[in-house]
């Protein structure tokens, strides 16, 4: 029996070595094979060293999903888009076929693409641009391969507003074209689905349904204003460092633009107040004078987020825009408190009914005590949050409260650092670069998360409004974004320069949208007859979310269909 046993272990013993052997010899022989044979990596570059390896590329097919690492052969040939170039030609992006031999590549054809959308044609050219202000003509009488969704095409056939990708010859004659063609509502979907997506807005929804599935969870007053002053220091240090190189043209531009942009906000509040008198009249007139103050200013909230949004899918804007932001937030301001004067001149009382308004059986109100510490529960305490107050915060003169509120203060301030600061040179600002930009979009998904669930909270409020009130505050930043969308497109023709698509887009939502910031303040001072949850039920409950999720899509839809239908020509 033993000697059964020890026969049956030798025969596996015997068994597990020759499959080793077998194993290690078959590799041998396939590295034999592979060591003289050639194959092909398709993938392209992810950077190029000095050193071996020499240039390392993105996962291929046969990769494991790991960088493939290459060293290059002594008579590497190189090429890009068909012409014969150096190796350090190449750049990070670039698509290539690297074929191997023994482990290194002796040959490299590689293309650069580039892409854009056609704006402009013409019986010989094509015009193609990628922020519809910079354009590229390309004549259409060579015999450049094109491709029109998939399939083979001719210049003929290519219309404006076709996407394109395409590559040139170092003649800047084009080597080939690969279009593609969509329907104005698969544009719009395309805007909707990218940027519904996105961490910002997942962030957004999630905080949302915080409150609407009661998850006690409190995000600290503290932190809110913490996230709110480095988001409006980076937008403010971006934009000082942008406009510290823009030429003396460019300057002028900027400055008829912010006086067309605080005009074009009052012009927003009087018809804000105007639609409110007319459609929604069971509104007290004070608080649509309120309510129009909100929608004559802008919110730093929504025009942060856009930025985001514009950043992500890679659309420029002017350097200039968050000065705009801080110029078109007084409008409304000013609006609110010339309309409240007014009605106190036509006999408003102390509670904020006029005349004809007062109801027979009206009762005076006596102030609540509040119960618990949620500082949703107290519209004061919201309002001063908002407004990054403390609940201690000495009042201040009410013009200072208009022209020197802390969010105003804080844009202004991160402006004029950048500035100064990008004026000394990139040196400078190079490692305070890493913190106010590479973390801006980090920090705005947990600053959206926070104002998911102030939102939320404040759909609450909007139980007792009427669905004519609620219908404004969802359909009217679509009106005041169609006036902006044209005044921008009529500016583009005062400073006799076309005007990028994200400059388009960030000036529509700074008159679509609804101040949360600046005017609370104001109205707390100076309008305490308003209703103090009505006008920032409008503006976050319902415009804000609005425009973070469906507005913002939609208007760069409409941007992009009015530059390439009519397009600024100079």
């Amino acid at each position: 029996m033993k000697n059964c046993k020890f026969r049956f272990s030798a025969v596996l013993i015997t068994l597990y070595l020759l499959a080793n052997f077998a194993g290690f010899f078959s590799s041998a022989c396939w590295a034999a094979s592979n060591a003289g044979s050639e194959r092909l990596i398709e993938s392209s570059i992810v950077t190029i060293y000095d050193g071996n390896p020499l240039i390392q590329l993105k996962p291929s097919k046969n990769s494991n999903g790991n960088d493939v690492a290459l060293t290059v052969s002594p008579d590497l040939q190189v090429s890009l888009n068909g012409h014969k170039v150096l190796l350090n030609q190449l750049k990070p992006g670039d698509n290539v076929k690297a074929f191997v031999r023994s482990g290194s590549a002796f040959r490299i054809d590689a293309t650069r693409k580039e892409s854009g959308i056609i704006v402009g044609i013409d019986t010989d050219k094509v015009f193609v641009s990628n922020d519809y202000v910079s354009k590229e003509d390309f004549f259409t009488d060579t015999d450049c391969p094109i491709r029109l969704g998939g399939l083979k095409a001719t210049w003929s056939d290519l219309k404006k507003g076709d996407k394109v990708e395409y590559a040139r010859n170092d003649d800047d004659h084009l080597f080939f074209i690969e279009a593609t063609r969509e329907s104005p509502f698969e544009q719009f979907w395309f805007n909707f689905r990218t940027n519904l997506f996105k961490p910002l807005l997942l962030f957004f929804f999630v905080g949302l349904i915080i409150p609407l599935l009661n998850i006690p969870l409190e995000f600290p007053p503290a932190v809110y204003q913490g996230l709110t002053i480095y988001l409006l220091i980076s937008v403010g240090w971006h934009g000082g460092e942008e406009l510290a190189v823009l030429q003396g043209a460019e300057m002028q531009q900027a400055g008829i633009f912010m006086v067309i942009g605080f005009v074009t906000n009052f012009i927003v509040g009087c018809l804000a107040y105007l639609i409110l008198r007319r459609f929604v009249t069971t509104l007290r007139r004070v608080d649509s004078a309120t309510v129009a103050a909100y929608y004559g200013s802008d919110s730093a909230g929504t025009f942060l987020t856009c930025v985001g949004a514009l950043q992500a899918a890679r659309i420029v804007f002017a350097p200039y825009m968050p000065v705009m932001l801080a110029v078109m937030e007084i409008p409304g301001c000013l609006l609110g408190l010339y309309l409240v004067q007014q009605l106190k001149k036509r006999g408003m009382d102390k509670n904020g009914f006029m005349p004809d308004e007062k109801p027979a059986d009206y009762i005076e109100p006596v102030p609540d005590v509040l119960q618990g510490d949620h500082h949703h529960d107290d519209p004061i305490a919201e309002e001063k949050r908002m407004a990054l107050e403390s609940n201690g915060h000495k009042k201040a003169p009410l013009m200072r409260e208009v022209f020197l509120n802390p969010g105003l203060f804080l844009l202004m301030s991160g402006i004029v650092v950048g500035f100064i600061s990008r004026l000394q040179g990139p040196k400078v600002v190079e490692m305070d670069d890493r913190f106010f930009v590479s973390l801006f979009q980090g920090i705005l998904c947990l600053f959206l998360l926070e104002m998911g669930m102030t939102a939320g909270h404040r759909m609450h409020d909007l139980r007792n409004a009427s669905w004519r009130f609620i219908a404004f505050g969802i359909l009217s930043p679509n009106i005041f974004a169609v006036v902006a969308l044209f005044v921008c497109h009529a500016t583009s023709y005062i400073v006799h320069a076309p005007l990028q698509l994200g400059t388009y887009v960030l000036f529509m939502v700074l008159c679509g949208a609804a101040s949360y910031i600046a005017v609370p303040a104001i109205q707390r001072l100076a309008i305490p007859e308003a209703s103090p949850t009505l006008p920032l039920a409008a503006s976050l409950g319902l415009t804000f979310v609005y425009n973070v999720t469906i507005g913002i899509p939609l208007y760069i839809f409409m941007a992009q269909q009015l530059l390439i239908n009519f397009p600024v020509k100079f």
